[in-house]
């Protein structure tokens, strides 16, 4: 099949050989963070040098948010609301159901967040996110800014209470949820600027609300994953140097969506969420798939 690379017989049934890659948009600097809103049709991403939210429907490209404050990755929570990180600020806000902007963490034991990459919300309402120093280590995408913490990831409480659940990464990035939440896959991409950089995902059981033992999952390549997202099956949907890697539950790699840049992050919407939003540099893609992404709001 013409754009795709087909390693097991199961992919072959995930995609749509008549169904091609499709740009929906260019032009811009380096695009990250997308998040599907089903009930509005409405496809959020963000142009992080830029400083700015952008967003997408079948009308065209729009600005959502200027300045952004250098926002990164983002989701939804169970009520609908907004959840952003921000290189700049440091923080994880909530755009509330107004529009009104809330801070939901910023420090931990006193001390500054780096640069919240990345954040997903369980069904309990708890909110996980990876906080490594890209959007501190320059100015591109943030602002060259002093690390008061090392790389972590978190979970915050509902109540608001901030818990370190992973302290061994270099340089932790995109995460997801498997479907039944039973585990977390966190992209491991390494310490910026480094000769060789750690660079793969791993995978944890959730063991409440904390994380047990980590171990590899998969290493992508060529490139690395910056971002993931999974589908009803449990399959991992990651972005590589090639375009989307999508990876078995069982760490198997089943087959790639070819794409012409480096593809950074992905999300499933559109119509019964099926379809492949894929930020790639400078450049917004979309297509058609055989697969649901795992529903939220």
């Amino acid at each position: 099949m013409d754009g795709f690379e087909v390693l097991d017989a199961r992919f072959a049934g995930m995609v749509l050989p008549n169904a091609p890659l499709q740009l929906l948009a260019e032009g811009f600097a380096w695009l990250e963070g997308p998040v599907w809103f089903a009930d509005h049709e409405v496809l959020l991403f963000s142009d992080i040098p830029n400083d700015r939210i952008m967003r997408w429907t079948e009308a065209g490209v729009s600005v959502f948010r200027s300045p952004s404050h250098f926002s990164n990755g983002q989701t939804r929570d169970r009520q609908g609301r907004l959840i952003t990180c921000s290189h700049r600020h440091r923080n994880i806000t909530r755009t509330e159901l107004d529009g009104s902007i809330s801070v939901l963490a910023d420090r931990f034991e006193g001390k500054r967040l780096n640069s919240p990459n990345d954040v997903v919300v369980k069904s309990d309402g708890s909110i996980w996110f990876t906080d490594p120093h890209y959007g501190i280590n320059t100015d591109y995408e943030g602002g060259k800014q002093g690390a008061e913490l090392p790389a972590l990831v978190y979970r915050l409480d509902p109540g608001g209470g901030l818990e370190i659940v992973a302290d061994d990464f270099e340089g932790p990035n995109g995460l997801c949820f498997s479907p039944d939440e039973t585990l977390l896959y966190v992209c491991e991409s390494g310490k910026q600027f480094a000769e060789a950089p750690r660079r793969f995902i791993r995978v944890f059981e959730v063991e409440g609300k904390s994380l047990g033992a980590g171990r590899v999952f998969h290493k992508v390549e060529p490139g690395f994953a910056d971002g993931i997202c999974v589908d009803e099956a449990g399959n991992i949907w990651s972005s590589a140097g090639d375009g989307v890697h999508c990876i078995s539950p069982e760490g198997v790699l089943l087959g790639k969506i070819l794409v012409p840049h480096s593809v950074s992050n992905l999300t499933f919407g559109g119509r019964n969420r099926s379809r492949l939003f894929i930020c790639a540099g400078q450049h917004l893609y979309a297509i058609y798939t055989n697969t649901r992404g795992c529903a939220v709001p």
